[in-house]
C-alpha cells in the first residue's frame, strides 16, 4: 500500500502517518492471529472429536468381528507413521495430514497383532473454512488499516496545517511584518475547546501585538524627541552664527551641525519605520547618478561603470543610499574606495578591516559597538531602510582578500 500525503505535509505528518500505519498493522496482525488461532483450534478440535468418535465405533465393530465402515481399516495406506507407532504402543491419538492431496484428520488406536486400527475423516471443509477466514482477516485488516490511516492522516494534516500557518506567521513577524496574525478560529472562539495549537497561536498573536505596541511607542518616542530637538537646535545654530570668528566658535558650530545631522537622521529613521514613505519614480542613468553622488561628497572615490543601466527609481532616495555607503566606507574603511555600476547592481568597496561580525549576521544596528571599536552610527541603518523603500536588496560582505563590500541590487525593470 502506497501512502500519499497531502501537499505541504511536513516531517511531523509523515512520522504520524508512519506511526498510525505501524500501529494499525500491529493491531490487525495481533487480532488476526488471535482469531485465526481460535477458529483453527475450534475447527480442528471438532474434526478430532469426530475422528475419535468414529474410531470408537470402528473399535467396537472390530472387537465384535463386524465389518468396518468406509474410511476405517487396519494399517490402512496413507496412515502417518508417527500416528501408527503411537497406536501400536497401545495409545490412541489423532493427526491432521494430507491423504491423496486432500486434508484429512486421522484417528488411530491399537489392534491385535501389533497393528493399528485407524479411521480417516475428510477435513476439506474445515480447511476451507480456515483458509476463507484467513483471507477475510487479510482483506478486512487491509480495509481497516486504510480507513484508519485516511482518517488519521486527515486529522494529523489539519493539526500540521495549523502549525505551518503559525510558523509562517512567526517568520513574517521576524521579517518585520508586525501586522501578521495567526487568527486561529479556536483561539478566537471561547466556546470551542482549546488545544495546544490554539494556545501557541494565541500566544504568538499576543506576543506580536505586544511587540508591535512597544515598537510603535519607541518610534513615537524617537520621532517626538527628534522633533522637539529641532526648535532649540535651530536657535542654537542661529546663536552660533553670531559668535565672533575663532577656534571656539568653529568647535561650537561643528558640534551644533553634528547634532542637527543626528536629529535629522533620527527623524528619517522614524519615517522609514512608519512604513508610509512614498516613492517619486523617474528614469535615471545609474552611471551618471553614481558620478553625481561622488562629486557631491567631495571624496576621493573611484567610479567604475562596467555596464550602465537606466532604471525607474527614486533619485533622491538612491542618492541617499549611495551617499551613506560611500561616507561609511571613507569613515570606517581605508582607501581606495571604489563605487562600481554593473547594470542594476551597484557595489561600494573599501580596503579596510571589513564589517564587524555582528553587522554581517544581524545587519546594521543603531550606534552598536563591539570590542571598544567605533560604531557605525545611523548611516547604514538609513541606507538599508531607504533600499527597502526602493524595493532593492542591500547586502554586506567581507571579501576574502580584505576590505568591506556593500552590494545594492535594484529591482529588475519590466
Amino acid at each position: 500500500m502506497r501512502l500519499v500525503l497531502p501537499r505541504g505535509a511536513g516531517p511531523l505528518a509523515v512520522k504520524a502517518a508512519l506511526f498510525i500505519t505501524v500501529m494499525c498493522c500491529a493491531l490487525a496482525a495481533l487480532l488476526g492471529v488471535l482469531v485465526h488461532v481460535s477458529v483453527t483450534n475450534q475447527t480442528v478440535g471438532q474434526a478430532r472429536d469426530t475422528a475419535l468418535a468414529r474410531l470408537g465405533e470402528a473399535t467396537r465393530a472390530y472387537e465384535a468381528g463386524d465389518p468396518l465402515r468406509r474410511g476405517a481399516g487396519v494399517d490402512p495406506p496413507g496412515l502417518p507413521e508417527r500416528l501408527r507407532e503411537l497406536a501400536v504402543s497401545g495409545r490412541r491419538g489423532t493427526m491432521a495430514a494430507e491423504d491423496g492431496g486432500r486434508p484429512t484428520m486421522w484417528a488411530a488406536g491399537p489392534a491385535t497383532g501389533g497393528r493399528a486400527l485407524a479411521v480417516r475423516v475428510d477435513h476439506t471443509q474445515g480447511q476451507r473454512t480456515i483458509d476463507g477466514l484467513d483471507g477475510a482477516i487479510v482483506w478486512s485488516s487491509a480495509l481497516a488499516i486504510g480507513a484508519t490511516l485516511l482518517v488519521g492522516v486527515f486529522a494529523v494534516t489539519r493539526v500540521t496545517r495549523r502549525l505551518h500557518t503559525t510558523a509562517r506567521v512567526a517568520r513574517r513577524i521576524s521579517a518585520g511584518d508586525l501586522d501578521a496574525r495567526v487568527d486561529d478560529p479556536r483561539a478566537q472562539d471561547p466556546t470551542r475547546p482549546q488545544d495546544e495549537v490554539a494556545s501557541v497561536a494565541a500566544a504568538l498573536d499576543s506576543m506580536a501585538s505586544s511587540l508591535q505596541g512597544k515598537l510603535l511607542a519607541e518610534q513615537r518616542f524617537t520621532a517626538d524627541v527628534a522633533h522637539e530637538l529641532r526648535t532649540p537646535l535651530t536657535g542654537l545654530h542661529a546663536a552660533a552664527e553670531l559668535l565672533p570668528p575663532g577656534r571656539p566658535t568653529e568647535l561650537v558650530r561643528d558640534r551644533v551641525a553634528a547634532l542637527r545631522t543626528l536629529t535629522e537622521d533620527l527623524l528619517e529613521i522614524s519615517r522609514l519605520e512608519s512604513g508610509r514613505e512614498l516613492l517619486e519614480v523617474d528614469p535615471e542613468a545609474l552611471g551618471a547618478l553614481a558620478g553625481r553622488v561622488v562629486r557631491a561628497f567631495g571624496t576621493d572615490t573611484r567610479v567604475g561603470v562596467v555596464r550602465d543601466a537606466r532604471v525607474e527609481t527614486d533619485r533622491r532616495r538612491l542618492e541617499r543610499v549611495l551617499g551613506n555607503l560611500v561616507a561609511n566606507a571613507h569613515r570606517h574603511g581605508r582607501a581606495p574606495v571604489v563605487l562600481t555600476v554593473d547594470g542594476p547592481v551597484i557595489t561600494v568597496r573599501d580596503h579596510g578591516d571589513g564589517y564587524p561580525e555582528y553587522l554581517l549576521v544581524h545587519g546594521p544596528q543603531r550606534f552598536r559597538t563591539e570590542g571598544g571599536s567605533k560604531g557605525h552610527g545611523l548611516g547604514l541603518t538609513i541606507a538599508l531602510g531607504q533600499a527597502e523603500v526602493l524595493g532593492a536588496r542591500l547586502a554586506f560582505t567581507n571579501p576574502p582578500d580584505g576590505g568591506a563590500l556593500a552590494t545594492l541590487t535594484l529591482p529588475q525593470q519590466p
